[in-house]
């Protein structure tokens, strides 16, 4: 007897975590139902794959969407939708940049409101970590955050101060009793200030002494130690260098819970790539050293550094503009263009749908996101890999459109982006309005 389905995607090449296939799969109430070559299945919708890949839809949590608050930085609406066209199905929005920032439930509730309105993808949200909010941190749990975020050093933005050690060893305390998970901006406050504009300067070069690789194995170190000691989960955002990721690595040996991200910007730019760049350039922590920058390839390619999120964090073009760059707004637009910036680098496609799907879903218990297997969402990217070009300003679809990576090579064209089975982005624009689910730990869906 025929299967009947909700939707087929058939001959597509399957990206699984064991290898890639030339497969069927077949789809019901949004979910995965089976995978294999023609299936026999009588389907509501057929959908032709043959020629493109079929990647697990991605899942990014790392990013500033701003809303409320800061809409003229960037809307929901305008991140969810850049994300479903470059293959996103799911974000994890930061506590920070939006007013108000997200270290209350009052502050949550307006947050879940915002993107229950308008998300076109699924999204989750972090709560935020400051002084004074550690009696907080339950209720947030509650609410369904999915960990929260602290800064070691000024986050640049009043409203969410940085973490006295203090309060640093309290919330990891009380997240750690939860099973919850701290994430951390490592740049060390002391090494920080011993560097901070030594020379009266507003130059890049300036700027990038100012921060120097120093500060955030400094707090690296510090963190992963509060970590071993309150047995807090940890996951550093952000690893800009080669040692600071050795460094995770080698606490994970030691039994710390403890892992690590970075992104395409870290693996793509280097110091003097700021000069070229301008303003549109700065971000927190700034570029690093080629040996940096090739490092951290060779462990995302071998494996080892499992996570690439894009940290992206728009502003209007006027704050990214002016000769002192200590003034200029620190963060870069980036969320559309992840996955196609790193299959233009010949990434292999298993280790792609890992550290941009996978890998995050399992670290940050996302249940049923990150692979493709009956029983998980239907969060499907199929996109044609025959396809190259370098990013192009007019096809970003954020609020406001640049980016640091115009010019770069892509590979890649999305051809339809489909979120637990309905398609969101297809012929080159986003085809619904919203949608989007709010994704809440495991166990608690």
């Amino acid at each position: 007897m025929t299967n009947k389905v909700d939707a087929v995607v058939r001959a597509g090449r399957v990206v699984t975590a064991s290898g890639v296939v030339e497969a069927d799969v077949a789809v019901t109430d949004g979910r995965i139902t089976e995978i294999g070559p023609r299936l026999e299945v009588e389907a509501g919708e057929e959908i032709d794959a043959s020629g493109l890949h079929v990647f697990p839809g991605g899942v990014d949590a790392h990013v500033h969407f701003n809303e409320p608050g800061r809409a003229e930085w960037e809307t929901i609406a305008c991140g969810s939708a850049a994300l479903a066209a470059g293959g996103y199905t799911s974000y994890v929005d930061m506590p920070l940049n939006s007013l108000p920032v997200t270290i209350d439930i009052d502050a949550f509730d307006l947050k879940l409101a915002a993107a229950s309105m308008t998300a076109i993808v699924d999204f989750g949200i972090w709560g935020g970590l400051v002084p004074g909010n550690v009696d907080e941190l339950d209720a947030l749990i509650d609410r369904g955050v999915l960990g929260f975020k602290a800064f070691m050093c000024p986050s640049g933005i009043d409203e969410f101060p940085a973490c006295d050690s203090i309060t640093l060893r309290e919330g990891m305390a009380r997240i750690a009793r939860r099973g919850s998970i701290l994430l951390v901006h490592a740049e060390d406050p002391v090494v920080l200030a011993q560097h901070v504009n030594a020379f009266g300067g507003t130059s890049p070069g300036d700027f990038m002494r100012s921060r120097p690789p120093e500060a955030e194995l400094a707090a690296i170190a510090n963190a992963i130690e509060l970590a071993a000691q309150t047995g807090c989960r940890l996951h550093v955002v952000h690893v800009s260098t080669l040692a600071g990721m050795q460094m995770i690595r080698a606490a994970q040996g030691r039994g710390v819970d403890v892992s690590g991200e970075t992104c395409p910007h870290y693996l793509l730019y280097v110091e003097d790539d700021l000069v070229r760049l301008g303003g549109v350039g700065k971000c927190f922590p700034p570029f690093r050293t080629a040996a940096d920058r090739d490092g951290l390839w060779r462990l995302l390619a071998s494996g080892v550094l499992p996570i690439v999120v894009s940290d992206h964090s728009p502003s209007t073009l006027e704050l990214k503009q002016g000769d002192d760059y200590f003034q200029i707004w620190g963060g870069l637009s980036g969320c559309q263009s992840t996955r196609r910036l790193l299959l233009a680098r010949s990434l292999d496609l298993r280790r792609l749908a890992a550290a941009t799907a996978g890998n995050v879903a399992r670290r940050f218990a996302l249940a049923g996101k990150g692979e493709i297997a009956p029983g998980y969402d239907a969060d499907l990217w199929l996109v044609d890999l025959t396809d190259t070009d370098v990013l192009r300003r007019e096809e970003l679809l954020y609020k406001n459109r640049f980016s640091a990576h115009e010019g770069q090579p892509v590979r890649g064209r999305t051809v339809r982006t489909i979120r637990r089975g309905e398609t969101v982005f297809a012929g080159g624009k986003v085809v619904v309005e919203s949608g989007g689910r709010f994704m809440r730990p495991a166990g608690e869906r």
